[in-house]
């Protein structure tokens, strides 16, 4: 089992210094890039009238779920930690905060090094969607009572 966990760790890592080589594009990680599309998808659902302003807000609440989780894995309180970063982000106009997982007393994400490629998140996004997709397909054409 943990020549298994070696094994997908190392995997990992290569994957990494692959995706780098293909395209060095970074973000920070820790959440940081997560909470800021949140914040930034809340914005612009304030411009959007009707049925499509709640969709949107609940992508952007969606989108809390990464940071969320950083948070409770981490021995943090998940709702705090989450209120508090994205407080921090607004008012200081920093993408850049994120969870502080390591407790090193920053959520400067820059400051802790913390950051994923940018091939990675884009891939996640896509694939969540997709998921996201193809449900609400699956609700139009099955519908109730039909078989």
């Amino acid at each position: 089992m943990v020549l298994d966990e070696i094994k997908r760790s190392l995997h990992d890592a290569i994957c990494v210094a692959r995706n780098l080589v293909r395209d060095n594009s970074i973000i920070y990680g820790g959440g940081a890039s997560e909470i800021s599309c949140s914040l930034a998808v809340e914005d612009a659902a304030n411009d959007v009238v009707g049925v499509e302003q709640y969709a949107m807000r609940a992508f952007a609440d969606a989108l809390e779920a990464v940071p969320l989780a950083l948070a409770e894995n981490s021995g943090l309180p998940p709702i705090e930690s989450l209120t508090a970063v994205r407080k921090r982000q607004v008012e200081e106009a920093n993408p850049y905060l994120g969870i502080d997982c390591n407790e090193t007393g920053t959520n400067d994400m820059r400051e802790q090094n913390v950051f994923e490629t940018y091939l990675s998140k884009r891939q996640q996004l896509f694939l969540a969607t997709q998921v996201c997709k193809m449900i609400l397909k699956i609700d139009d054409v099955i519908k109730p009572g039909e078989q």
